[in-house]
């Protein structure tokens, strides 16, 4: 069977869900100054955002037992065009709650994509090259990362009105509302640039001869597939694994511009210089671990994948290490290198935890795709610790990073434990 075409078209998707994680990132702050809020309520978005992932898991992968992959595919695309479209009318209300409620639509949409699309990918195929066809298509997410941060970069933080918080606060309440649908125009339109391209592919795929997976599962107990999941223990082991990998990707990627501006100002660069060099810093680390995720798929010709996982959660801790006791640029330099340790930890992980599923992969990858919950729960614990400002005697935001250390030590045993469990 031909799988070129339908592996073309559900790669695309992966950088379309790539992009919506990154151009969300900098919302937390352009939403509390657009609503005068603090910071708590502008990073409401992220809850929402990590909500529907958590929330829309089982049923979309009860919804793909049912029908099929691309049935999934399609309901995901629908639902992040849905939601990016709700923008629109959210901007009309000139309310902040809308938006979040607009922000779970989508990423419900993301959440059916992700349950669909990685068991789809590793079903194409030989189980031999499952976990390496995984890291080909996933290297296609941080491309689509990348034109995130840029879109949200050049066409919503540069056209905002750069009027600080402080002195929105004093402006008449007629200028305000002036100010705020300005700032809202310009916030929504790459929402709505996004929802015409995602309707397009939607169709592509609709039309596309694309294999339809057997449905001879659509009988089969939702229940007794949970239990047979979680009676393997490279599952069960795997979804720790991956609640902990993302925890600590979305925690030096989040923090590297407080890391970057500490070390930046102690050198005597004012404040805002600080934050941007050091959000350079934080695109070069995208960069490379893009890069390490095509050359760490190119070595997976020639090494175990649970052997490469291994390694690269060595180099992780090693780096780490580095960040946390280097006080200067080279802690950067560690930190910026973590992302190329990063770069093949959670296809990898996901393709080893469901090697051998089969039907069960469907249920099995709902799993796998509420344990992104581990970005939501373990940077607010690193936040916590930065705003100590000094621990033992040391900067509190290098101190952080024993956080990631931990992370990236029980991948390390995940990776160890599958190595022995495969030979």
């Amino acid at each position: 069977m031909n799988y070129l075409v339908p592996f073309i078209l559900i790669t695309f998707c992966f950088a379309l869900w790539g992009f919506a994680n990154d151009i969300t990132n900098p919302m937390v702050k352009a939403f509390s100054k657009i609503f005068k809020m603090s910071v708590t309520e502008g990073s409401l978005v992220q809850m929402a955002f990590y909500g529907g992932y958590f929330v829309m898991a089982v049923p979309a992968a009860l919804f793909i037992r049912r029908y099929s992959y691309k049935a999934g595919v399609l309901m995901g695309l629908g639902l992040y065009a849905t939601g990016a479209l709700l923008f629109f009318p959210a901007k009309t209300t000139g309310n902040y709650y809308p938006f979040l409620a607009a922000y779970f639509i989508m990423t419900c949409g993301l959440s059916f994509l992700e349950t669909s699309c990685n068991p789809f990918i590793l079903s194409m195929g030989s189980e031999e090259t499952a976990t390496r066809r995984l890291n080909f298509a996933q290297c296609f997410n941080p491309i689509g990362s990348l034109m995130g941060m840029f879109v949200a970069m050049n066409f919503i933080q540069a056209k905002l009105n750069p009027m600080s918080s402080q002195e929105r606060m004093l402006l008449p309440d007629q200028e305000f509302e002036a100010l705020k649908e300005s700032d809202l125009s310009v916030l929504i339109t790459p929402y709505l640039g996004i929802a015409l391209v995602i309707i397009v592919m939607l169709l592509v795929i609709a039309i596309a001869k694309i294999p339809r997976d057997e449905v001879n599962s659509r009988n089969i107990s939702a229940l007794r597939s949970v239990k047979k999941a979680l009676v393997r223990p490279k599952y069960r082991y795997g979804v720790i694994a991956q609640f902990f990998y993302v925890g600590a990707q979305i925690m030096c990627w989040t923090f590297i511009i407080q890391y970057g501006t500490r070390i930046f100002m102690g050198e005597g660069m004012p404040e805002k210089e600080a934050e941007v060099m050091s959000q350079g810093y934080n695109i070069i680390a995208m960069v490379l671990f893009v890069s390490s995720r095509f050359i760490s798929t190119f070595f997976m010709k020639y090494f175990q994948p649970s052997k490469l996982l291994a390694i690269f959660a060595i180099g992780g801790c090693l780096l780490t290490l580095g960040v946390i006791f280097f006080q200067n640029r080279m802690g950067l330099y560690c930190l910026v290198g973590v992302s190329a340790c990063m770069s093949l930890m959670f296809p990898t992980i996901y393709g080893i935890a469901l090697k051998g599923m089969g039907e069960e992969a469907k249920f099995g990858a709902a799993g796998l795709i509420m344990a992104i919950l581990g970005g939501s729960v373990l940077p607010p614990l690193q936040a916590m610790v930065i705003d100590r400002h000094e621990l033992f005697g040391m900067p509190a935001v290098n101190v952080s990073f024993v956080l990631p250390f931990i992370c990236f030590v029980v991948v390390f045993l995940y990776g160890r434990y599958s190595m022995r469990t495969d030979s």
